[in-house]
């Protein structure tokens, strides 16, 4: 295959049409990140306690006192027991007051037999009130063969379909397999939104959209959430709510041009070529007569990933960065059930956090190598995590602006790597198979996002363990990082062939070649 980037340089890298494409793909994002999590105020918990009947007429006292306090880091109700009613019942009737004619703790305890009553403080309903009651993976083959542009407005649409058809879900097996439909949506829409940025924009404006613009625009989508659940505090009124991004964006399909990158892999050279004229026309410059002289096409799969050696080793180490990096992530987001304070807020507050951070992936990424930033701050949300665990156990109930800021400084350095860790993978893979490499990697980070919880239940056994573990994964991955070849300034690969060899690195190669401006870089 004939070099791509030299072929549509006569294209430039900041023209009308560079811009067009930049402002539609970064408002196409906000779908995704206005659901991304949703679940966290659609599945919320209310405060709750059993419920008691009217019709046992306990006295005023009794009511008071028929549900148990405990202690978890302050006194509190319990949520899961009372103290048996038809005894309590009894002693009512007697007129015994509690602790005065009868200690508490000598009475028996039960189940919450007749269910549960719910805290409206700061939520009107939620899935878990209503009907719980307290009871990636397609994206890589059709994107590859269909296209960038379809498969991203699919998503949006399958995202848009299913948050419709959540209000009417009537129990949790119906609510699961639909949120499952969401989040397919909400993970594809954003990976082919990175390819298709990543392929289409060259130079410094590839490095501002896939690092700081795109990430912007997903949070922003993110801070919005909080707002409209605290005005709606109904899950219905919101699932219904977050359909409407995406089905706003869908008349962008005539607005938004399939890859051309993608189409020349393919051997669609003619439909390339026109895009480009057209882009060319829409910039005021003048293309060549001829711009691809041929293709060699080869069609790949997902088993290509792991035939050849060159990428099966780059695929490998990249999964694995993946998985780790997001089970930290999800050892973070575990820890956010602990913060006291308005859950709005608090929210809010951790998807701001994420506007600095991205602000930073775009400053590394004109700067420094991609080795070196994602080392540097993968460590930094590995100490984050590691001393917000010698803030809680036990869990300081005089201490949450501490813990606050811990998770916050973990979350920065996490996203921070995170959004290094986007670039690198799609630098390193080639144009023939970059989509299935992105969703394959966005498939384990799901898979250590599943796994955190189960890690963290390795704390019966000692309670630093999940930490250990956590942070031995992090510092595996800093190691396989060094064997990964730097992409810093380098051209993208179209083919697998063009790939840069696998090999371990001196740590004085990390600083990549020499500092210039971002307006200058060229990756």
């Amino acid at each position: 295959m004939q070099d791509y980037e030299a072929s549509i340089s006569f294209l430039g890298t900041w023209g009308r049409f560079q811009m067009k494409v930049f402002f539609l793909l970064c408002v196409t994002c906000l779908p995704a990140g206005y659901n991304i999590l949703s679940v966290i105020f659609l599945l919320a918990t209310p405060p709750h306690q059993c419920y008691i009947p009217a019709h046992r007429n306990l006295s005023q006292d009794w009511m008071q006192a028929s549900i148990p306090l405990q202690v978890a880091g302050q006194l509190e109700r319990s949520s899961c027991s009372r103290y048996e009613l038809d005894l309590v019942q009894n002693l009512s009737e007697l007129g015994i007051r509690p602790n005065l004619g009868v200690m508490l703790s000598s009475l028996k305890q039960e189940e919450c037999k007749d269910g549960w009553i719910y805290s409206t403080e700061h939520y009107e309903s939620t899935v878990v009130t209503e009907v719980l009651l307290l009871t990636s993976w397609l994206n890589y083959i059709v994107a590859c063969e269909f296209g960038r542009k379809p498969v991203l407005f699919g998503a949006i649409a399958t995202l848009s379909i299913f948050s419709l058809a959540l209000k009417f879900a009537q129990s949790w097996a119906v609510f699961a397999v639909l949120f499952f439909m969401v989040g397919m949506g909400q993970l594809t829409s954003y990976i082919v939104l990175f390819v298709l940025g990543s392929e289409i924009l060259a130079g410094s404006s590839r490095v501002l959209y896939a690092s700081m613009c795109l990430p912007f625009m997903y949070v922003f989508g993110m801070m919005l959430l909080p707002a409209t659940a605290y005005l709606l505090r109904n899950w219905k009124h919101l699932s219904l709510l977050m359909a409407l991004p995406g089905l706003a964006s869908l008349p962008l399909w005539w607005l938004i041009p399939e890859s051309p990158r993608w189409l020349v892999s393919k051997g669609r050279l003619q439909e390339a070529e026109r895009l480009l004229r057209s882009a060319a026309l829409e910039n005021g410059v003048e293309a060549p007569p001829v711009i691809f002289l041929s293709a060699n096409v080869r069609t790949l799969n997902f088993l290509d990933l792991l035939k050849a050696k060159s990428i099966r080793s780059v695929t490998l180490i990249l999964w694995f960065l993946w998985l780790s990096t997001h089970v930290t992530y999800s050892g973070l987001s575990f820890n956010m059930s602990t913060l006291y304070g308005n859950p709005f807020l608090n929210y809010f507050l951790l998807s701001a956090v994420e506007l600095p951070a991205y602000t930073v992936s775009w400053l590394s990424a004109c700067r420094l190598s991609r080795r070196l930033s994602f080392i540097s701050f993968s460590l930094l949300g590995a100490l984050a995590l590691f001393l917000i665990q010698l803030t809680l156990f036990p869990l300081p109930p005089g201490h949450p602006a501490l813990t606050l800021f811990l998770v916050l400084l973990g979350k920065f350095g996490v996203l921070v790597g995170t959004g290094i860790l986007y670039m690198f993978t799609g630098e390193l893979s080639p144009t023939v198979i970059r989509n299935t490499v992105m969703s394959s990697c966005a498939m384990l980070s799901r898979v250590g996002s599943s796994i955190s919880p189960y890690l963290l239940q390795l704390a019966v056994f000692y309670e630093f363990l999940p930490w250990m573990l956590v942070g031995s994964l992090s510092l595996v991955s800093v190691v396989l990082c060094f064997f990964l070849p730097e992409t810093f300034r380098e051209p993208l690969p179209d083919t697998i062939d063009q790939m840069q060899p696998l090999g371990m690195h001196s740590p004085a190669t990390l600083l990549g070649t020499p500092v210039q401006l971002c307006v200058n870089a060229n990756i």
